[in-house]
């Protein structure tokens, strides 16, 4: 794979990712007009950036060091970056109109048990991370996928995770020191 293909696959991945925030602004306003609340909005400005970082670092990476194709690790990291893509749009399609970017909780809804959720609690962030690695791993973009990977896990997904285990177990008047799903 070229490098141009390759800064076209992550070309297509920041498209998705703007479909995503006019999907998610639509999902706001259908949550805000029943009620929704948002939580956890300090992170949100830190995950845009981060995400925004991950796309701009994988074609960065690779035209300025010169990053090389090998395929024996840039296929199946291919597989695995179009995986997660598959599982994002899975996520969104079992929460409909619940999916958002942000943590907006309408009270009174029950929890989606349908589709990736019945065997995983936070499917959508198993597709994070995996693209989080995958994805420069096209093109051996190795600094890229170690340096976002570990800001992902240690500066959100510990701070996201319990804002949204938070935010529901308050939506279904439960103790949010509790697990939600209790």
């Amino acid at each position: 794979m070229s490098a141009t293909v390759y800064l076209l696959l992550v070309g297509a991945v920041a498209l998705e990712r703007l479909v995503e925030l006019v999907i998610s602004a639509r999902h706001a306003a259908w949550s805000f007009a029943r009620g929704g609340t948002e939580h956890g909005r300090g992170h949100f400005p830190a995950m845009v950036a981060l995400h925004s970082a991950l796309l701009i670092a994988c074609a960065g990476e690779v035209v300025v060091a010169g990053r090389p194709f090998v395929p024996a690790l840039g296929w199946p990291a291919l597989v695995v970056a179009l995986a997660s893509q598959v599982l994002r749009w899975w996520c969104i399609a079992a929460l409909g109109p619940r999916w958002n970017t942000r943590v907006i909780v309408v009270p009174g809804l029950p929890l989606v048990t349908a589709g990736p959720y019945r065997v995983l609690r936070h499917p959508n962030y198993v597709a994070v991370v995996a693209e989080g690695l995958a994805l420069p791993l096209v093109h051996t973009a190795w600094v890229t996928a170690l340096v976002f990977t570990l800001l992902n896990a240690v500066l959100l997904l510990r701070y996201r995770i319990p804002a949204e285990e938070r935010a529901l177990a308050l939506a279904l008047g439960r103790s949010p020191h509790r697990d939600a799903r209790s």
